[in-house]
């Protein structure tokens, strides 16, 4: 590329509004924003097309890669290739699902080294907080914070906290000021194992009430601690007015919920469609629009994929058995365009998406220069064709295995390009993506 890049867009999401400007990108980093037709003088001009949306890049911060040991699940090379493809420009990685998980600061030099030269976008780590995990020592190694189960979390390797082990971690990371996610379901409320092909057998086994109950132990903790707390995929929606009135009384707890929960419903799931098998579930229609409502309310900080891909056998398709799939939904590529259909339909707008599935999710893990489009900042962009049609191909996914519930549906909005580092990814070229660390921290 140039020395100097100037994009003008007659339609860009800066600051969180939608405006006509130019942006101007020297080494990699913007360091103008300027009326849209003023002089380019020696900078290349790159011209948006009409149709498109200069949006920041993407910040998707729930993602398992699961390489080392479950690679073939998901690499770093297919996972952040399909980030690119999808307008994400910088991920972080869950601590489990790989092994070793992500607890051990000889774990996280492990994940680095697997991540090396093979990712398409930025990549930074998160920590696992288990019984015996090297909270402090991880800190000081640059993750982003810390993920916990309240129940088991499915993989043996990656053990879960009780409610005064939980209490425990988050002194430590209120005195580091780290940030803790938590996975909140109450395992006493869950009817595991429940066999057989019906979906509404799965969800009445996960009932809104677990997550609700686990969700005041976090926030319990949060209190008791006065640590930063995360509330992961958060599918039930009558635990909002809980977290609504713990943060009014100065609790420092945020939420995030995911694409699934925004576009599907229970009662249009067909039973052994178990591609759609996530814990905690998709709920009914009622509960997904008053996650929506939430989202809009701004109850509900964030957007992310909760990317959680495995081997197609593993979704035991043959049979359609839910108590035997594996649960988790793999939409790294598709987050965008699958809640921008479902909030345009809602009449929400273009800069509400950006601040759900970029601004906010940097800002509340401390991604620095990522989320916005302003002076100072990466050149991270995302260009979208907002009114764009299209229809998902699995085989066209980049993600390792193609398996999606997102097969065949038709979704607004097409992502033409992505930007990272103030240059367009070719996925065809090295990747240029960056590992990255904790501001402050000693890597």
């Amino acid at each position: 590329m140039p020395a100097e890049v100037l994009l003008r867009a007659t339609r860009a999401v800066v600051g969180g509004a939608e405006v006509a400007c130019s942006v101007r990108v020297r080494d990699g980093i913007v360091v103008a924003l300027e009326a849209y037709d003023d002089s380019a003088g020696e900078a290349e001009v790159v011209e948006l097309a009409p149709d498109e949306v200069l949006l920041p890049g993407l910040v998707d911060t729930h993602v398992h890669v699961n390489e080392p040991g479950r690679t073939e699940w998901e690499g770093f090379a297919s996972a952040t290739r399909a980030a690119a493809a999808g307008g994400v420009t910088t991920i972080v990685d869950m601590p489990l699902n790989s092994i070793p998980p992500t607890t051990t600061v000889a774990a996280l030099d492990l994940k680095r080294a697997a991540a090396r030269g093979q990712a398409w976008v930025d990549v930074g780590f998160w920590g696992g907080a288990v019984v015996g995990a090297e909270l402090e020592g991880l800190h000081e190694a640059g993750v982003f914070g810390f993920k916990c189960f309240l129940l088991d979390s499915g993989v043996e390797e990656f053990g879960w906290l009780e409610f005064d082990q939980l209490v425990d971690a988050m002194e430590v990371t209120a005195r580091l000021d780290s940030l803790m996610l938590v996975h909140a379901e109450d395992d006493d409320l869950i009817e595991q194992h429940v066999h057989g092909r019906a979906y509404d057998g799965f969800l009445a086994s996960r009932p809104k009430a677990a997550e609700n109950s686990a969700i005041g132990l976090v926030i319990d903790a949060a209190r008791r601690t006065g640590g930063r707390a995360h509330v992961v995929h958060l599918s039930s929606s009558e635990a909002v007015p809980a977290l609504r009135e713990a943060r009014a009384g100065g609790v420092d707890v945020s939420v995030e919920t995911c694409p699934h929960y925004l576009v599907f419903e229970a009662g249009s799931i067909p039973d052994g469609a178990t591609e759609l098998k996530c814990c905690p579930p998709i709920r009914d229609a009622g509960n997904r629009d008053a996650l929506w409502a939430a989202l809009a309310a701004g109850d509900i900080d964030l957007v992310v994929s909760d990317h959680s891909p495995c081997t197609a056998d593993l979704k035991r398709r043959d049979s359609g058995d839910f108590a035997e799939a594996w649960g988790g939904i793999a939409s790294l590529q598709l987050g965008l365009p699958a809640v921008w259909t479902a909030a345009r339909e809602r009449g929400l707008p273009l800069t509400d998406v950006v601040r759900w599935m970029s601004t906010a999710p940097a800002r509340r893990v401390g991604l620095v220069g990522k989320g916005d489009i302003t002076v100072g900042a990466d050149a991270d962009f995302c260009v979208f064709a907002p009114d764009e049609p299209w229809t998902v191909d699995v085989a066209r996914l980049h993600h390792k295995n193609p398996v999606s519930p997102y097969s065949g549906r038709t979704l607004a909005g097409t992502v033409r390009e992505t930007w990272l580092h103030g240059a367009p990814i070719d996925l065809a070229a090295d990747p240029r993506g960056r590992l990255l660390s904790r501001e402050g921290a000693t890597p």
